[in-house]
C-alpha cells in the first residue's frame, strides 16, 4: 500500500501524481496531534482545578463549579475540533503531526483544501470516531481504494505524501541567482487571504517562469516578466514596479514563497 499512487487531472489540465499516504502515516500523524492536544487537555484541567481550590463560599463554589464544568467541556470539544478544522486550512493541509509525518491534505483534484472541505472533514471525525478508538475511520482508511475515511469521502478530500528536495548543499541554477540577487522570502509581505487564492494553474506558471528565466534573451524575459506581473501581482495584492528588475525581484520572491507548500517531489 506505500507504493499507491493516484494521478490527478487539474482543472487547469494539468497531470499530476501524488504517493497516497496510507494507514501507518496517517496514524502516526493522529498520535502525535492527539499527545499535542492532551497536553492542552491536561492544562486546561489544571487550571480549573487551581481556580477552584479555596473557595471561600461553598454554594458559591458548587455555582462556580457547574458553570465551569460547563465551559470546559466546550472548550475541550472546540479545541480538539478546531485544532484540526484550523491547521488544515490555514496551513496548507498540514497540521504538526502530519507535517511531521510529510504527508497534507488536499483536494481531489490537486489544489489545497478549501475552508468548506476542512469544516466537512473534521466535523465527520465523530462518525469516523465511531464505535470508539475511531474504529470506523481506520476500517475505511484501510479498506478503500484511496485510502479516504468518511470524512474525506464527503470533502471531496485526500490525504497524500509530500517529498520536498533536499538540496541543502546544492542549488538550482534559479536558486544561485536569487541568492546572487540576495533575495529572501521575508523581503515580501503577502496577506494570508491572498495566498489562498492561489491556484495550481498561478504556480505552474510562476515556476515555468523562474525555470526559464535564465535561458531567456533579455527582451522575451522582459515582456514575460510584464506579463506574469499584470496577472499575480494584483492578485496577491502587490503594485507593479516600473524597474523590470524590481518586478523580477517580485516574481522570484514570489516563487519561493509558494514553493513550500506547492513544490512536491511525489
Amino acid at each position: 500500500m506505500n507504493d499507491d499512487r493516484i494521478n490527478i487531472k487539474t482543472p487547469e489540465y494539468v497531470s499530476l501524481q501524488f504517493q497516497i499516504a496510507g494507514l501507518g502515516s496517517r496514524t502516526a500523524a493522529y498520535i502525535i496531534d492527539q499527545l499535542i492536544l492532551m497536553a492542552f487537555n491536561i492544562a486546561i484541567v489544571i487550571i480549573f482545578l487551581i481556580i477552584s481550590i479555596g473557595q471561600p463560599d461553598l454554594l458559591f463554589f458548587l455555582d462556580l463549579h457547574s458553570y465551569l464544568i460547563a465551559i470546559i467541556i466546550i472548550g475541550i470539544f472546540f479545541i480538539n475540533w478546531g485544532y484540526f478544522f484550523a491547521f488544515e486550512y490555514f496551513s496548507g493541509g498540514t497540521t504538526p503531526g502530519k507535517r511531521m509525518m510529510g504527508i497534507r491534505v488536499i483536494q481531489e483534484n490537486g489544489h489545497s483544501i478549501t475552508l468548506l472541505s476542512s469544516f466537512i472533514r473534521n466535523l465527520l471525525r465523530i462518525i469516523d470516531s465511531l464505535p470508539a478508538g475511531y474504529f470506523l475511520g481506520i476500517m475505511m482508511i484501510f479498506f478503500h481504494s484511496k485510502h479516504k475515511r468518511i470524512g474525506d469521502l464527503v470533502a471531496g478530500s485526500i490525504v497524500v505524501h509530500e517529498r520536498k528536495t533536499n538540496r541543502k548543499n546544492k542549488l538550482s541554477p534559479i536558486e544561485k541567482e536569487i541568492q546572487a540577487r540576495g533575495l529572501s522570502k521575508n523581503d515580501l509581505v503577502i496577506d494570508e487571504w491572498a495566498l489562498k487564492s492561489i491556484n495550481m494553474k498561478d504556480w505552474k506558471l510562476i515556476q515555468t517562469y523562474s525555470n526559464r528565466f535564465l535561458q531567456l534573451p533579455k527582451s522575451e524575459k522582459e515582456n514575460l516578466t510584464k506579463q506574469i506581473a499584470g496577472i499575480l501581482l494584483p492578485k496577491l495584492g502587490l503594485e507593479m514596479e516600473e524597474n523590470i528588475q524590481e518586478v523580477e525581484d517580485k516574481l522570484l520572491i514570489i516563487y519561493l514563497i509558494l514553493k513550500d507548500d506547492w513544490e512536491f517531489e511525489l
